[in-house]
């Protein structure tokens, strides 16, 4: 797989019936290691190794309802309270992270209302955190350690 723009991280990874799978911790199960996947997994261990987010607290394609109509978030933080904080859309390294993929995390934040939003394709990151109640957004240059996700 490609190398990120992320620290390297060691991965359970296995070839089975011409496909490779990558084993997720978070879900304890073995799923297909396609490029998104890779993005996904080893921004999944950044939040936890480099920014300490509890494991506990991080689901991984976790459905919702946006205007009648199931979808997934790649990543879902939680804070300690139960109360969602943080969605990462990830996207693979040859997906460029565009207005189509804000559009895209933004509409989900319309029923999950987090703080903040990160969009990766696993060499570049963005995060910014949402005003509800101005109605406005502001771009952050680091993500945010979990300590941080519930300051002001």
């Amino acid at each position: 797989m490609d190398k990120l723009n992320l620290p390297e991280y060691t991965f359970r990874v296995n070839n089975f019936k011409d496909q490779k799978w990558i084993f997720d911790p978070l879900r304890k199960k073995k799923v297909v290691l396609t490029p998104e996947e890779w993005v996904r997994q080893n921004f999944i261990q950044f939040l936890i190794q480099e920014k300490h987010y509890p494991e506990q607290l991080i689901k991984v394609e976790m459905g919702f309802k946006v205007n009648n109509l199931t979808k997934r978030s790649d990543i879902l933080v939680y804070d300690r309270k139960g109360k969602p904080s943080l969605i990462v859309e990830c996207k693979a390294p040859s997906v460029k992270v565009s207005q189509d993929v804000f559009d895209q995390i933004a509409r989900y934040n319309i029923s999950l209302k987090v703080d903040f939003l990160v969009v990766t394709n696993g060499m570049e990151h963005y995060c910014c955190k949402i005003n509800h109640q101005k109605k406005s957004y502001q771009f952050l240059r680091n993500i945010p350690d979990f300590e941080d996700l519930n300051v002001d």
